[in-house]
């Protein structure tokens, strides 16, 4: 059977990324179970403006450990213990993906600043050209109130920055990713 792809208007990345991205190369385990620190498991939903999932999606995360070192040879101060660091997922018919990894400490921030603990996201999609940029904060972390970049947002939409923990799950937490509409996810221009 000869199958032909070819991009469309509305799906202008094709159906490319989502087959050659995430059927072989999704990496759902940021820290393997070798990796200390507080184990998370984190479920991530695409939503467009509708609130409706988006099922062809693509999640990219890049994060520092427990200790706020990240995985990078330009870090100076790499972790010392086999994490990895980066994640990638495609989203399920619900929108829906999850990986496992650690909790990351803070990081340094610009200046004498320091950032809070957070995950560096990436979100591909139809319709998108450029991949769209945003964070993952943990909800109630006492180290939001001085992270120099969650306050440059307009208070009223650091919500949609937050990670909110999953009552019915230890150690679970849930992010909805929405790409547009009244409670559209900050994105960042990087």
């Amino acid at each position: 059977m000869n199958m032909e792809y070819v991009p469309t208007p509305s799906q202008t990345v094709g159906p490319y990324l989502h087959l050659g991205l995430t059927n072989k190369h999704s990496v759902t385990r940021i820290a393997g179970p070798g990796v200390p620190g507080e184990r998370v498991q984190l479920k991530c939903r695409v939503l467009d403006a509708d609130g409706a999932p988006v099922n062809d999606a693509m999640i990219e995360i890049w994060q520092a450990d427990k200790s706020g070192k990240y995985n990078h040879p330009d870090d100076a101060q790499a972790p010392e213990n086999p994490f990895n660091g980066f994640g990638r997922a495609a989203t399920d018919p619900n929108g829906a993906c999850a990986f496992e990894t650690v909790r990351p400490g803070s990081v340094p921030g610009p200046g004498k600043t320091t950032q809070a603990p957070h995950l560096n996201v990436a979100i591909f999609a139809r319709g998108i050209l450029l991949q769209l940029h945003t964070r993952i904060y943990f909800a109630g972390d006492p180290a939001n109130e001085s992270d120099p970049v969650l306050a440059m947002v307009p208070g009223e939409r650091r919500d949609t920055l937050m990670a909110e923990l999953d009552p019915g799950k230890t150690g679970s937490w849930l992010f909805d990713i929405r790409l547009s509409g009244d409670r559209e996810t900050v994105f960042f221009d990087v």
